[in-house]
């Protein structure tokens, strides 16, 4: 759970860092420096992509390649940029489109983590509730390790809980899996068809291009229905895919924000099935075995 959640904050990081130096690029390449002098500048900035690009190039890796090779949304910079140099589109303004696309989509999943911050970060200090039940029966003197190591009962109930701690665990982990924004940039595929078609392109070509360079993804039928409207309309398909892409990112936020709504609710189900009992177990039942032995019995 935790080094998924380093992951999606790493992601976020890539994507806004990426957005920036795109950006860079695109004023670079405006300015009239050849794209690879553009390169090279930024990696004088100390961008560790652009270095690492620049490395690859100068050991005779194309710079197509040597752009994807840093993967993430690299790569699908790498395939606007293969794209636009095959049909010839202007290669600073698809950068400039690039940057505000990733900027939209670092924004859309910046949204959606701060509305899961307050369900996720409740549920990873409720985890612990079991254990500080068990702490606090040392505080308050209780002899709880007796109890588990010498009564049986007492051992069967630690052994419980620490099972339904795992399973609340494993639970909890699976739900704010389920609830985290989906790897990629939403919008991305129509906005590189757009490109290609911007470029000259026809519609069949600029589809081919697209599945040639990019990565295969869920866009497709949404990509080939605004063709078909634009088709049917009359009208340019370059503005109504942009349009679409606009609308996928912020669908993304939308359904982002509800599924972090959903989630609080989500919670309470380990939270009442597991993680209550394990304080049970671990805290509470300690202590009443502790107490029972050191009542005398009788006589």
């Amino acid at each position: 759970m935790v080094s998924r959640r380093a992951v999606s904050t790493s992601e976020r990081a890539a994507t806004t860092d990426a957005a920036a130096s795109v950006q860079t690029l695109a004023v670079l390449l405006q300015a009239g420096a050849v794209p690879l002098v553009a390169w090279r500048h930024l990696a004088d900035t100390g961008d560790p992509h652009a270095i690492a690009v620049i490395e690859r190039v100068d050991e005779g890796t194309p710079i197509v390649a040597a752009i994807e090779a840093e993967k993430g949304v690299w790569a699908e910079l790498a395939a606007a940029w293969e794209i636009a140099t095959i049909v010839g589109a202007p290669l600073a303004e698809v950068l400039r489109m690039i940057a505000e696309t990733l900027r939209d989509a670092a924004s859309a999943a910046d949204d959606v983590r701060i509305a899961l911050a307050e369900p996720a970060g409740t549920a990873r200090l409720l985890l612990w509730m079991p254990l500080a039940g068990l702490l606090l029966g040392f505080a308050l003197g209780f002899d709880s390790v007796g109890v588990i190591t010498r009564n049986p009962l007492g051992l069967a109930c630690a052994v419980c809980g620490l099972l339904l701690v795992l399973a609340a665990r494993a639970w909890t982990g699976r739900l704010l899996r389920k609830a985290a924004p989906a790897p990629g940039t939403p919008g991305m595929r129509a906005e590189l068809v757009a490109v290609a078609l911007a470029g000259g392109a026809s519609i069949d070509r600029a589809l081919q291009l697209v599945s040639q360079t990019a990565a295969p993804g869920e866009g497709d039928g949404r990509v080939r229905a605004v063709l078909d409207l634009s088709r049917a309309a009359g009208v340019p398909a370059v503005e109504l895919l942009r349009a679409s892409a606009a609308e996928d990112r912020h669908s993304a936020r939308v359904q982002g924000r509800l599924r972090a709504a959903r989630l609080s609710t989500q919670l309470l189900l380990p939270l009442g099935v597991c993680t209550l009992p394990a304080f049970l177990l671990l805290g509470v039942a300690p202590l009443l075995l502790s107490v029972l032995a050191a009542t005398p019995l009788p006589s």
